[in-house]
This record gives C-alpha cells, sequence and structure tokens, in this order.
C-alpha cells in the first residue's frame, strides 16, 4: 500500500476515489486480522488516507457551491 498524496487524490475522478476507498477499506480488515495475529499493524495509515480522500471531496464540493451563487 503506497501512501497517496494530495496531489495525486485531486487527479482522480469521482469513480477513482470512490473505487480507491472500497480498496482501501478491504486492506484495513485485511491489517487488522494480520494485526492481531503478527502485532503489526497498518490499519491507522490506511484510515488516515480515507480521511484524505475524503476530506479532499468535501472540500472540492463546498468549493463548487461556493463558486454557483
Amino acid at each position: 500500500m503506497t501512501r497517496l498524496k494530495t496531489k495525486d487524490i485531486r487527479k482522480m475522478d469521482n469513480q477513482e476515489k470512490m473505487k480507491r476507498i472500497d480498496e482501501l477499506k478491504l486492506e484495513m480488515i485485511k491489517a487488522k486480522v494480520s494485526a492481531s495475529k503478527s502485532g503489526n499493524s497498518k490499519a491507522k495509515e490506511i484510515r488516515k488516507t480515507i480521511a484524505r480522500i475524503l476530506t479532499l471531496n468535501k472540500e472540492i464540493k463546498t468549493s463548487k457551491q461556493v463558486e454557483k451563487p
């Protein structure tokens, strides 16, 4: 899993972002299972990446709403 940077997320279209979020959610489930076995967890990093994508989505939506009126 590579960490997504903000500029890379901004380049993605909406479908691509949603697909990536679904992939990350699956990966987080797998990370939690492996963490319970080995004690090593990437879940925190995955959660941050999901939050980053959702935050940028919301930022883009609010900026478009401000421009409309």
